[in-house]
């Protein structure tokens, strides 16, 4: 299925005994080409490449708490003081952007406390600005550039 997103510019793929990897730039390691996957690294391409996110400033599969569970926040965004500013939360192409996802990043945000969250299924895309002084939230039209969060 094609994606609502940019092509992929020379990615880096092996063949392994389980299938095929990717190679991971914010990780600096290949990692199993999942459908989840394949939308992870084709939106935070287009973050770098398209919308300006300094990649230095990006991390995939971040650990937190929630809980007393260990969870992982799939990409997280800080600031030059290197605390969450966008939490991000990828589903595969085939699975529905729901009310569900919706509240899987807002717990990951009890923790992280960011300002912005994303959430994207390769095909829509939705991002929340959260007005913590005003008790808010509104959805913006567009996947803003790094420059104008």
């Amino acid at each position: 299925m094609n994606l609502n997103l940019p092509a992929l510019e020379n990615p880096r793929l092996r063949r392994t005994p389980r299938g095929l990897d990717i190679y991971d730039p914010l990780r600096a390691k290949f990692v199993a080409l999942t459908p989840e996957e394949t939308v992870r690294q084709h939106f935070t391409s287009f973050l770098v490449n398209q919308r300006g996110f300094p990649a230095s400033l990006m991390a995939n599969e971040v650990s937190l708490k929630l809980n007393g569970t260990s969870r992982r926040c799939d990409t997280v965004v800080f600031d030059s003081d290197l605390k969450p500013f966008v939490i991000i939360e990828y589903k595969a192409s085939d699975v529905p952007v729901s009310q569900a996802v919706f509240e899987q990043i807002l717990r990951y945000n009890i923790v992280l406390h960011a300002r912005y969250l994303i959430v994207s299924n390769g095909l829509r895309h939705f991002c929340c600005r959260i007005d913590y002084e005003n008790g808010r939230h509104r959805f913006l039209t567009d996947i803003p550039r790094y420059n104008e969060l």
